[in-house]
């Protein structure tokens, strides 16, 4: 069975995207550095689930990067589809999608992609496995949080990685007694 994880970069104060909500800071990285271990966690990915926000910012660059996964958006407004993308529009909690999110990753990992307040709903769950974190070398003052749990949370390291340019990924497992297994 597959593993929930959210992968995601951010400032070394913890926001994923400034106080406007642009990602300008991130992306003057590049991504040449990164590239191989991407490409590494994509492979074993076989569903997205992502936050309305994310997917319009997706919309916005005009490049969608994920194939044909399964992408579940969570959203409560109507937004434009991408043309050959195999999307599903839900709304509500992620506890009433889980099972079937697990089902369309095919025993893979579920990749939950963009929005902390997405990734912290999965977490106050208990449905959240890991935390793929990327500390970019940077102090934002502010923005938009990482992980916004409604609880504390404990997270066990299981891997660093460094990059060429100051960035460190830190891989953790969640755990606690509300760790919940998914359901059938």
């Amino acid at each position: 069975m597959g593993r929930t994880q959210y992968y995601v970069a951010a400032s070394a104060d913890g926001y994923i995207a400034d106080r406007e909500n642009h990602l300008d800071w991130l992306l003057q990285y590049g991504f040449e550095a990164y590239q191989d271990h991407f490409d590494a966690f994509v492979a074993d990915v076989g569903a997205l689930a992502m936050g309305a926000s994310t997917y319009e910012f997706v919309l916005e660059q005009g490049d969608w990067a994920y194939g044909d996964r399964p992408v579940r958006v969570f959203t409560h407004r109507d937004l434009p589809r991408i043309e050959g993308a195999n999307l599903e529009f839900v709304e509500g909690p992620v506890a009433r999608h889980a099972g079937a999110l697990l089902a369309s990753a095919g025993g893979r990992n579920l990749w939950v992609v963009g929005g902390g307040r997405l990734a912290a709903q999965f977490a106050d769950a208990g449905l959240l496995d890991e935390l793929w974190l990327t500390c970019m070398p940077i102090v934002l003052g502010g923005g938009h949080p990482v992980l916004p749990t409604s609880a504390a949370r404990d997270l066990r390291l299981q891997r660093t990685t460094h990059f060429e340019g100051g960035a460190v990924e830190l891989r953790y497992a969640l755990e606690g007694p509300d760790r919940q297994v998914w359901p059938e």
